[in-house]
């Protein structure tokens, strides 16, 4: 098997969980299309690295560059193109269809529900922390002045509010995938 059928095969074995992973993180397919594409641009340029691995250790390390991915995205609220741009790499065109199939694959709908009720269990103060920080996004001086606290509460009811989202979003998430992985069909060379 040759270097790029090799890399081929990783990414037909691994590349839709490295994608529906980062839409569930990112509630955006075309956001995660982007992350996913410099995660397998970067499997590209470590390939003779990566391809003496088991098959289970080139998924940690794609899973590891996915989550570093995600992480300088939200740093910076945009997506580091260069891996891409240097190889010569195209994301792909993305339609609405294909936005519509890789949110409905990832379950946001659902995830969206569980974020509601999620929400709408937080106390009053914690739900207009939030909403002021996030929807608004109120600098903490700001919030605390429009909720008539000091700074420090203000902070912990935003980081309360949002860890609880957070749990409950992960809770769910990690049922899901869990879900997914016992009906998944095994694929060719797996040690199932």
């Amino acid at each position: 098997m040759t270097d790029a059928e090799a890399l081929a095969d990783l990414y037909r074995r691994e590349g839709e969980k490295v994608l529906i992973f980062l839409t569930r993180r990112t509630w955006d397919a075309e956001v995660a299309l982007e992350l996913t594409a410099e995660t397998f641009a970067l499997a590209l340029g470590r390939w003779r690295r990566l391809s003496g691995l088991a098959v289970e250790q080139q998924r940690a390390w794609l899973f590891t560059v996915a989550r570093r991915q995600l992480s300088h995205y939200l740093r910076r609220a945009r997506v580091e193109r260069r891996a891409i741009e240097r190889l010569g790499m195209q994301v792909p065109v993305v339609t609405e269809d294909d936005v519509a199939q890789i949110e409905s694959r990832a379950g946001l709908d659902e995830m969206r529900s569980v974020l509601a009720r999620e929400l709408s269990l937080l106390s009053a103060d914690q739900r207009e922390a939030v909403r002021l920080r996030v929807v608004e996004e109120c600098s903490y001086v700001v919030l605390s002045e429009r909720l008539g606290v000091s700074e420090q509460v203000a902070r912990a009811r935003v980081s309360r509010g949002l860890r609880r989202l957070a749990d409950a979003l992960e809770s769910h998430q990690d049922r899901g995938e869990t879900s997914q992985l016992k009906n998944a069909p095994a694929q060719e060379g797996s040690t199932s």
